[in-house]
């Protein structure tokens, strides 16, 4: 049953372990520097490592259902990574990776009844009532699943700068926080721009910016 991961591990071995450009070596040997902190949904077809195509030693990853941040509280899991990462390996950015066709969104919505789900998913309420009005005002978009899909990775942004490492780093100007979205159906991704208040493609700006450096 565990074949696949293992002839996967082989492949990676192989890539990042021999030949003069293997990268694993040198990252025993002089340590992380990774520039991103990534907190991604836990849905298997989101998984940063894999849409970036991303070099061992690149990022920090933390998972959780519908990439929900929860307010601050001394000693969890998310704190104590951020506060490693920041703190003392000089992270430049941190992004809140949503996506579309979330399960942990639609379960909110749903009122799933499921305690040990439903306890947590709940945290990201405020964003789905934000969601809930953006619907009833015909904005852009008339889903509600993608309108809570959006709130609730900007409701995670708001409780992550709650976190004191985010705070004080922020005060410092020594990272930037970014808000963004897996579009699996386009597929692209999307980052909230504050000037407009709206999630944007982001390839699509670099399309731009290589067309004009060409």
């Amino acid at each position: 049953m565990t074949e696949k991961l293992i002839q996967g591990f082989l492949k990676f071995r192989h890539k990042a372990y021999e030949g003069e450009n293997a990268l694993m070596p040198e990252l025993i040997d002089k340590g992380q520097s990774p520039d991103y902190f990534i907190i991604s949904c836990i849905d298997s077809r989101a998984n940063p490592g894999t849409l970036f195509r991303t070099a061992p030693g690149m990022f920090f990853a933390h998972k959780a259902m519908g990439a929900i941040v929860r307010p601050y509280k001394q000693g969890t899991a998310l704190a104590a990574a951020l506060q490693f990462a920041i703190n003392y390996n000089n992270v430049k950015d941190i992004i809140v990776l949503g996506h579309t066709k979330c399960g942990a969104v639609k379960a909110l919505i749903d009122n799933l009844e499921d305690p040990e789900i439903t306890s947590f998913v709940q945290e990201a309420k405020k964003g789905l009532e934000r969601a809930e009005k953006l619907t009833n005002a015909h904005t852009h978009h008339d889903d509600l699943h993608r309108h809570a899909e959006e709130q609730i990775v900007l409701q995670s942004i708001e409780n992550l700068m709650e976190y004191p490492s985010v705070q004080h780093a922020l005060k410092e100007d020594r990272i930037n926080v970014r808000a963004w979205l897996f579009d699996m159906e386009e597929p692209d991704i999307l980052e909230y721009q504050n000037d407009i208040k709206e999630f944007k493609s982001l390839t699509q700006i670099n399309k731009k910016e290589s067309a004009q450096n060409a």
